[in-house]
């Protein structure tokens, strides 16, 4: 019933263990039939490491989350689609709460999302995840979505390199379709670890700031890059 995709960038670190974690959460039903990971032409172990592991499926993209998620999504061969960020887990039995949504006809949506991190400022932003509003959502909480809805909403849209689940997202809250499963993500904070929690949501202010008064996704990203520095 569902494929996971999950897309992937110099992701050695990590990939691995999360991937094992990954399976720990499925339900007894388990409803996942595939896992499809796409690299975005990683320079580091990260395909070779993924390559040992037999319950996933790995193929290549051109790098760019959109690009490599709208790939992936060609191949899968399930009809619910669960796009799933490498560093965030979803909570036990994930599978079977999305296929209970999908049962009510609630076919788009995403979970709660926490922050594996005590800052003050970050335990807020976990707070508003809860809320059904798109001001509250991002990529990290992850998304499932029926193929059929995903193809109707013109995917990804791949002139964006940051901000890509903000635009889907939005798509499928003005057509009325999307529900926030009330269990809890965990997301990890390690960019905000890197960066500085102020600085980088001040970045992602600007960003929203910017995409407001209509700037173009080259100009986003352009911004987003140069603050990473």
């Amino acid at each position: 019933m569902i494929s996971i995709i999950i897309p992937v960038y110099n992701e050695a670190k990590i990939i691995k263990s999360q991937l094992l974690l990954l399976q720990q959460k499925l339900s007894k039903h388990n409803y996942v039939r595939e896992i499809i990971v796409v690299d975005g032409g990683s320079t580091d172990q990260t395909f070779q490491i993924a390559s040992t592991l037999d319950f996933i499926k790995l193929i290549k993209a051109k790098k760019g989350r959109a690009k490599q998620m709208n790939t992936a999504a060609k191949i899968a061969n399930e009809k619910v689609l669960y796009f799933l960020h490498i560093d965030s887990t979803p909570p036990k039995d994930f599978d079977y709460y999305i296929a209970h949504q999908i049962q009510q006809k609630k076919y788009a949506g995403c979970f709660c999302m926490k922050f594996d991190s005590a800052h003050p400022w970050l335990m807020l932003m976990s707070w508003f995840t809860k809320l059904n509003h798109k001001a509250c959502r991002g990529g990290d909480q992850s998304l499932f979505i029926t193929k059929k809805l995903f193809n109707e909403v013109g995917r990804y849209n791949e002139t964006y390199q940051i901000y890509e689940d903000n635009i889907l997202i939005g798509k499928l809250y003005n057509k009325k379709q999307f529900t926030v499963i009330q269990k809890w993500i965990t997301a990890s904070p390690r960019l905000y670890r890197k960066l500085g929690v102020w600085k980088l949501q001040w970045i992602y202010l600007m960003i929203y700031f910017k995409k407001w008064r209509g700037a173009k996704p080259d100009e986003i990203y352009s911004y987003f890059q140069s603050k990473l520095k």
